[in-house]
């Protein structure tokens, strides 16, 4: 007999980003916590046929990334597509079509579908988008083919083919 509502496991790769900062009471920054998304973010989400497994690859503002970074993330994708499963990376939006971009020039097409995201606003503010684009990101994991994506804001985008709009706070097609 088959499970018609089989868990599917999905690995979340964390970079940094706004997506993972939160207010520092202590010096009045806002600052890189990846507990942040384990605690505020996952652990309210309800999926219960979704199976989320998370690894902190580096807690950086992608302003900050460079190649090295990079390539410190293409081989955590690497090492995570082994286990069969869809990924979501959380990475910061300045330079996240950049890193996108970068792991699909060097690995060519993954073995499974890994899916960019982030938000404009820190998970801990009242309208931050971190929530929703998380939420589409892990849904967008499950359904598209092997690949390079970005989703943002209601939309999947292939890569390449993406960039940060800043006028309009959002990513577009290119």
């Amino acid at each position: 007999m088959t499970d018609l509502n089989q868990k599917t496991t999905i690995r979340i790769l964390t970079t940094g980003g706004t997506i993972e900062k939160s207010y520092c009471e202590s010096d009045g920054t806002l600052k890189n916590r990846a507990s942040i998304i384990r605690d505020g973010l996952i652990s309210s989400l309800r999926l219960p046929y979704t199976h989320l497994e998370l690894e902190s690859v580096l807690n950086k503002d992608s302003l900050e990334m460079d190649d090295s970074d990079r390539d410190q993330i293409c081989a955590a994708i690497a090492r995570t597509a082994e286990k069969g499963d869809p990924i979501v990376i959380l990475h910061g939006t300045d330079t996240m079509s950049v890193t996108a971009d970068y792991c699909h020039a060097k690995m060519g097409t993954p073995k499974v579908p890994v899916v960019f995201t982030g938000a404009m606003k820190p998970m801990g503010f009242i309208d931050s988008d971190a929530r929703q684009n998380v939420t589409e990101a892990l849904l967008a994991a499950r359904l598209v083919q092997p690949g390079f994506y970005i989703a943002f804001h209601n939309r999947v985008f292939p890569i390449p083919g993406a960039r940060k709009n800043l006028e309009a706070g959002t990513f577009e097609a290119v």
